[in-house]
């Protein structure tokens, strides 16, 4: 399947699921949780859909972290703006609400790092190493 079609795929089905719930929130008067959860699964969809970016061989680590970090800037951190998850009435308010996507950016790229870039190859390197005949 094309990168475009994992993309819909990854970040369609939870985007669906979550925005049921969100539906199901606002008939039952929740309309703040109902748009809370509504916001989360835009900005997991996102993610998600982005998440393809890294299943690019042909590019380097650098430019897909590049990449996905200028679709995360265009898409996401607008969401964070106009979710109401944050105040936005100062210009502190909003360098908090940049920080804190930095932050969690940073935090969630180092930890995908570890797991799939140097957990996850040394798994495979020792599973292969185990499965031939001494």
């Amino acid at each position: 399947m094309k990168l475009w079609g994992q993309a819909v795929l990854r970040g369609g089905i939870p985007l669906v699921i979550m925005s049921g719930i969100s539906v199901a929130l606002y008939a039952q008067g929740e309309a703040k949780d109902g748009r809370g959860t509504l916001f989360a699964a835009l900005v997991f969809g996102v993610v998600l859909a982005a998440s393809v970016i890294y299943d690019v061989e042909r590019w380097t680590l650098a430019r897909q972290t590049v990449v996905h970090f200028a679709v995360m800037i265009v898409t996401v951190l607008p969401l964070l703006f106009v979710s109401g998850w944050f105040p936005t009435r100062t210009a502190v308010d909003c360098f908090a609400i940049v920080g804190t996507f930095l932050l969690v950016g940073l935090v969630l790229w180092t930890a995908a790092f570890v797991v799939f870039g140097v957990l996850v190859p040394r798994f495979q390197a020792r599973s292969t190493r185990d499965r031939v005949p001494h």
